[in-house]
């Protein structure tokens, strides 16, 4: 604990030892005292020495009361405070979903859209954004922060992951390419569909599903998509559903975790539908170390203590003066 105006203290201090010199001085000079004839006869008795003594008790609470209390206001002006320092999570963070909408890739999509509806109503400044890509990308909507818009964009996403005969418009505009799956023209799609300008200094990440099986030629190899995001000051978080072992030899999974390292994001293989919650929270809790704001200090004043100690000293500075008197 910290006292803001510690000053205080060295004034404050010698004020209260003079007055305690006053009151010293006073009692000693015997100027009230009033002569009695015999009044050694009064002083021996049992009940007037019981009295002196109870009288010298109450005078003594008096004083010390008095001292607690003028000691407790004087920290208490002193202004005791407790100060940290935080470093406060900026909620300024741009996200992409970009998502494979090649066959293989139909489950993981899903899976990763239905995590993200599921999250949308607990965003605070975040903007979201998805482009689905095979032969070519395709914007499914801008980066906005409208939540109830990208929660109905979401859910159309998901039915149509689902069952994707029911809404085949929804892949339109994904096969105008020369192959399919061309990972490194889907990547660098949606780092393209970040704004140009950065004023507000946003964060800015893509989570890229794709199992990275090329079957195409493409414009962008994989590791030249990832030198346009590193950049663009895009990190790419990328989940493969293809990858089953923990130290996979798969040269699509090797080169697919190298590009997402090399622009300062990771690396998941999305082993089970079920995973990709527990995944994007893990890219959630990454960003936000990422993003965290500059340090500022905080101070909080705590002169709770030396107002209760003041409030008992009062108390019992009362009830002296009362028996003193009485």
């Amino acid at each position: 604990m910290d006292l803001i105006f510690a000053w205080l203290l060295i004034p404050g201090a010698i004020a209260l030892a003079g007055a305690l010199v006053l009151v010293v001085r006073r009692r000693r000079t015997g100027e009230e005292a009033v002569p009695v004839a015999h009044g050694d006869r009064l002083a021996s008795l049992p009940s007037y020495q019981r009295l002196v003594r109870r009288q010298r008790l109450w005078l003594t609470v008096v004083v010390l009361s008095a001292l607690v209390l003028a000691g407790a206001l004087l920290f208490a002006a002193a202004r005791p405070a407790l100060t940290s320092s935080q470093r406060p999570e900026q909620r300024s963070r741009d996200i992409i979903l970009c998502l494979d909408t090649s066959g293989s890739m139909s489950r993981a999509d899903a899976a990763i859209v239905d995590v993200f509806a599921s999250m949308v109503r607990d965003f605070r400044g975040e903007r979201i954004g998805m482009t689905i890509f095979d032969a070519s990308g395709v914007q499914v909507f801008p980066l906005t922060d409208d939540y109830s818009y990208i929660e109905d964009q979401l859910a159309r996403a998901r039915d149509a992951f689902d069952r994707r005969s029911a809404d085949p418009a929804f892949f339109e505009g994904t096969r105008e390419g020369r192959g399919t799956s061309l990972i490194g023209d889907g990547l660098a799609s949606c780092v393209q569909n970040f704004p140009r300008l950065d004023t507000e200094r946003r964060s800015r990440s893509v989570i890229f599903s794709t199992d990275n099986y090329l079957a195409g030629t493409p414009v962008f190899a994989l590791p030249e998509a990832a030198d346009l995001a590193k950049a663009k000051g895009v990190r790419v978080f990328a989940l493969n559903p293809a990858d089953f072992g923990p130290r996979t030899t798969n040269e699509e999974a090797l080169e697919l975790r190298a590009a997402a390292e090399s622009t300062g994001g990771q690396y998941f293989p999305l082993r089970s539908t079920t995973a990709a919650r527990s995944i994007i929270d893990q890219i959630q809790a990454s960003e936000a170390t990422a993003t965290q704001g500059s340090a500022r200090g905080l101070v909080a004043d705590r002169p709770d203590v030396p107002l209760g100690v003041a409030l008992v000293a009062g108390a019992f500075l009362a009830l002296g003066l009362w028996r003193v008197r009485s």
